[in-house]
């Protein structure tokens, strides 16, 4: 009992010292996201999770570009303040404008919501291989009802969205969910019925990122997929 909740508590304090981390190396990083959007490989889509800017997803980007990928990132999300519609119409207008087909999607918490929802349209779902989500609220968050926020509420278990998403299952089986053990973000996981779950052995929100699963998952659809 005691042993977890200390275990809890380095989990939490890490996963805010890695967020921490990589927002502050993404103001002083200048390097040009259309330098690792070149490559043999599939097309990957980066999706970064509210108030994210892609730089914190950087170490991903670098890591995927390194094994081949070409990965794109999409301006205009920004800080994916957006309503999840709105950063979905974002992200198609890019798909469509640069007639990219077959990507593979990889998201972290809210991109999740917007990856699934692009998956689920007849427009651009076709254009999809599939997703790798880490750490994505698909049931929604318990802490969504507290936030001050509309962008924050939107997270509630009950909120619209999350509940009219939820509805929507035919496009799980193209999904992998990655989550840790614990999330302090999202307590209750982020399961998702239907898809492939991978329950790290670890915890965090943010720090699992960094794990090798998500990238050895990216190249196991990778290959899944074009086996098909």
């Amino acid at each position: 009992m005691i042993f977890g909740i200390v275990r809890r508590g380095w989990w939490w304090a890490a996963d805010y010292a890695y967020a921490l981390k990589w927002q502050f190396r993404g103001v002083l990083d200048h390097t040009d996201p259309s330098a690792y959007a070149e490559g043999p490989g599939p097309a990957i889509i980066l999706l970064p999770g509210v108030y994210e800017s892609w730089r914190f997803l950087q170490p991903l980007a670098v890591e995927l570009r390194c094994r081949g990928y070409a990965v794109h990132v999409i301006d205009a999300l920004g800080r994916n303040r957006w309503p999840v519609d709105v950063g979905v119409g974002h992200v198609a207008d890019y798909l469509r404008s640069r007639h990219l087909d077959d990507v593979v999607l990889v998201a972290h918490s809210k991109g999740g919501l917007i990856g699934k929802t692009l998956m689920a349209d007849p427009g651009t779902g076709r254009r999809i291989r599939g997703m790798v989500a880490i750490a994505s609220p698909f049931g929604g968050s318990v802490y969504g009802r507290l936030m001050p926020t509309r962008s924050l509420r939107a997270f509630s278990p009950t909120a619209p969205g999350i509940l009219a998403l939820s509805r929507i299952v035919d496009v799980n089986r193209r999904i992998v969910s990655v989550y840790g053990a614990f999330d302090p973000h999202i307590p209750g996981g982020s399961a998702l019925a239907g898809a492939r779950n991978v329950r790290l052995a670890t915890g965090g929100h943010f720090r699992v990122l960094a794990h090798p699963r998500v990238v050895a998952e990216v190249e196991r659809m990778v290959e899944a997929t074009a086996a098909r």
